[in-house]
C-alpha cells in the first residue's frame, strides 16, 4: 500500500460523520444549534466503548478507585463554596450595532467588528458567567435558582465522605465518574471540540498531604499510557505544563496532555495537583466534618487530590482525527479508512456474502446472529463484495467475513483485515477465538 497520506482536515472529519451517523447538528432540521450535537448510530457506539475503556482502565484495573455518578443539579451552595459563582466567567463585549458578541481577550477592541465591519463599535468588556441558571420549583425567584453542573468534580467532593463510610476506602483512594457538563460558551467552535453540552471522564485521587508529590507523576504517567493503549499515535500527544499565568490559585502543579487536532495543538485532559482546597472550601460553606482519621496514625486531616479531568467527547473527536486516513490502493484508487483499536470500533465484524443465491445468504446471516454474543456486529449483502468492505473500512470496522461457495463445502470463510486488507481463512467453529486473538494482539501499522 502507498504510504502517500493526504491531510486530515475538521472538514473531512465533519463530512464523514455526517454521512455514516456518527455525529449530527443538533436541532438540524430547524436549522441547528450552535454548540449542541447528537450522536448518530455509529457515534453513540464509539462514545460509549472509549467511556467503558475508560472506567474499565481506572476501576477494573486498580484496586483503590471506585464510581460515582452525582446528579447534573446539586444545591446552589456547591458553586459558591467552589468559586465558579464568582470566578467562573468570561470578559466579554457586545457590538452595539450589530450585537455580536466576542470574547475581550480574543478580539482587538481598537479594530472594526468583525462581523459588521463597524468602528468604536464595542461595549465596555463585563464578565458573563458560563453557568446556566435554571430554577426549581414553582416560583422563579432568587430562592429557586439551580446551576447545570459545569464541571463533575465538584459531585464527587461533595459526595466524599458518603463514599468513605459507605464504602469502606482508605485513603489513598479515588473516585470516578462520567457526567454530562454543561457551559455556556459564546465561542464554540471545531465541531465537537468546545460546545455548550458535553461529558467528562474525571478521577479524584485523595490522598495524605505530603504524599502528592508522589501521586502526581505516577498519574501523569498512568493517564498517558491510556492513550497509548487505545492506539492513538504517540508523536500526536504531548504534554503541556502549566505556566504561572496559567495555573489555578488553588493548584500546586498541573499538566495538559495535548493532542494534535486538525486545528493544531489543543488540550485533551488535564492532570492536576488541587491540594485540599475544594474540601477545605466545602466544608467551610457547608458546616459539615469532611476530614479524614487515619486508621494507622490516629491523625485526622483534609487530604490532598490529584485530579484526572478528560473530555469524553473531545477524546471522540481525538479518535475520530487519529484513525482517519486516505489511503491509495494498489489498484489505484483511494480508499477512507478509520483505524480504530478494535476495543474502540463501533463494529467488531461484519459478515458479508459473496453474493444472495444458492444458500450462501442464508449462511452468512445466521452465522452473524451466532457472532451477536461476542461482538457487536453488522450485516451487509448490498452491492459489489469490494464496494462493501469500502463501507465498512469508512466506519471503522476493523474484521470483514465473507462467506463463499467455498464455505458451503468446508465450513470455512475469509476474514479480512482492515488495515492491511490482508484476508485469511478461518474455519467456522474458531471464528470467535481467532477474532478475540486478533483484537487482544492488535498493533496499530
Amino acid at each position: 500500500m502507498s504510504e502517500e497520506k493526504q491531510v486530515v482536515t475538521m472538514d473531512k472529519i465533519i463530512s464523514l460523520c455526517r454521512r455514516r451517523g456518527f455525529i449530527f447538528q443538533s436541532s438540524e432540521i430547524y436549522g441547528g444549534l450552535n454548540g449542541a450535537y447528537d450522536y448518530g448510530p455509529l457515534g453513540v457506539d464509539l462514545k460509549n466503548n472509549i467511556r467503558d475503556f475508560w472506567w474499565k482502565e481506572m476501576t477494573q484495573m486498580h484496586d483503590n478507585i471506585v464510581g460515582l455518578d452525582a446528579s447534573i443539579l446539586m444545591h446552589p451552595r456547591v458553586w459558591e463554596a467552589s468559586g465558579h459563582v464568582s470566578n467562573f466567567s468570561d470578559p466579554m463585549v457586545d457590538c452595539k450595532v450589530c450585537k455580536s458578541r466576542f470574547r475581550a481577550d480574543q478580539i482587538d477592541l481598537n479594530a472594526p467588528c468583525p462581523v459588521c465591519g463597524n468602528k468604536d463599535s464595542f461595549t465596555e468588556p463585563r464578565n458573563f458567567n458560563l453557568m446556566f441558571e435554571t430554577h426549581i420549583g414553582a416560583n422563579k425567584d432568587s430562592a429557586s435558582v439551580v446551576y447545570l453542573r459545569p464541571e463533575t468534580a465538584q459531585g464527587i467532593y461533595v459526595d466524599f465522605k458518603n463514599v468513605l463510610q459507605s464504602s469502606r476506602v482508605k485513603i489513598p483512594f479515588g473516585i470516578a465518574q462520567v457526567g454530562k457538563s454543561f457551559r455556556n460558551e459564546i465561542t464554540t467552535k471545531n465541531f465537537i471540540f468546545r460546545s455548550c453540552e458535553f461529558e467528562q471522564m474525571e478521577m479524584q485521587f485523595f490522598c495524605k498531604p505530603g504524599t502528592e508529590d508522589e501521586w502526581f507523576p505516577y498519574w501523569r504517567e498512568q493517564r498517558m499510557n491510556f492513550y497509548k493503549k487505545m492506539g492513538i499515535h504517540p508523536e500526536h500527544l504531548r504534554w503541556h505544563q502549566h505556566g504561572p499565568d496559567e495555573l489555578a490559585f488553588y493548584a500546586k502543579d498541573a499538566y495538559d496532555i495535548q493532542f494534535l487536532f486538525p486545528m493544531g495543538w489543543q488540550e485533551l485532559e488535564g492532570v492536576h495537583s488541587r491540594t485540599n482546597y475544594d474540601l477545605t472550601q466545602h466544608e467551610k460553606f457547608s458546616g459539615k466534618d469532611l476530614t479524614y482519621l487515619d486508621p494507622e496514625t490516629n491523625e485526622r486531616y483534609i487530604p490532598f487530590v490529584v485530579e484526572t479531568s478528560a473530555g469524553l467527547t473531545r477524546n471522540v473527536l481525538m479518535a475520530l482525527s487519529d484513525a482517519y486516513d486516505e489511503e491509495k490502493t494498489p489498484e489505484g484508487d483511494v480508499r477512507t479508512v478509520l483505524h480504530f483499536h478494535p476495543q474502540i470500533a463501533p463494529v467488531k465484524v461484519a459478515v458479508l456474502p459473496l453474493v444472495k443465491k444458492d444458500g450462501i445468504a442464508e449462511y452468512a446471516s445466521k452465522l452473524e446472529h451466532s457472532l451477536r454474543e461476542d461482538f457487536v456486529t453488522f450485516y451487509d449483502q448490498s452491492g459489489a463484495v469490494g464496494r462493501r468492505y469500502r463501507r465498512m473500512d469508512e466506519i471503522g470496522t476493523p474484521y470483514c467475513i465473507t462467506v463463499d461457495y467455498q464455505t458451503l463445502e468446508d465450513h470455512t470463510v475469509t476474514v479480512r483485515f482492515r488495515d492491511s486488507m490482508q484476508q485469511e481463512r478461518v474455519a467456522v467453529d474458531q471464528i470467535v477465538p481467532f477474532i478475540k486473538n486478533a483484537m487482544k494482539n492488535y498493533k496499530r501499522v
